[in-house]
């Protein structure tokens, strides 16, 4: 058995307030658990996404987050949970003003090939984009795969 305290964890570069990777600390296998806490304005992952293996399963603890799908906007409150299969497409995100405490949890735990999308101003449009680590390994950066423009950076 392990048991971990989420204080004791450290926070992660991303677009969350706070994203705390449980898995790691409790020698999780075979699940990816994480802890997030987006102010406003926020969002879970760096663009619009989807994993080809893994299926991702969000449980709303406090406040409200909404997930941009395929099949138009997701409304996910407090006490209520989402799944999204392998392949499914979605980005969530704090649309509100209260801040939105969640765990998000995927199976297996490798994703397997993760597409992203982000609006690129130089496309101007919304492109497949990749995800690097800074030169400095201080920051995340979103790269337009279609002109090189660096379109998110994420401490």
């Amino acid at each position: 058995m392990e048991k971990v305290r989420l204080s004791d964890l450290e926070s992660r570069m991303g677009p969350a307030d706070v994203k705390r990777p449980l898995s790691p600390a409790l020698g999780a296998e075979h699940v990816s658990l994480n802890y997030y806490e987006l102010a406003p304005g926020e969002t879970f992952g760096l663009g619009y996404h989807r994993h080809s293996d893994q299926e991702e399963l969000f449980y709303v603890q406090s406040g409200t987050a909404t997930f941009e799908t395929e099949d138009g906007d997701v409304t996910v409150a407090a006490g209520e949970a989402v799944r999204f299969a392998p392949g499914e497409w979605q980005l969530g995100r704090n649309a509100g003003e209260e801040r939105v405490v969640a765990l998000a949890l995927g199976a297996p735990q490798t994703t397997g090939d993760t597409e992203m999308h982000r609006d690129c101003p130089e496309c101007e449009e919304r492109t497949r984009h990749s995800i690097e680590l800074a030169g400095d390994r201080d920051a995340l950066l979103t790269v337009c795969t279609t002109c090189g423009t660096e379109t998110g950076r994420y401490t």
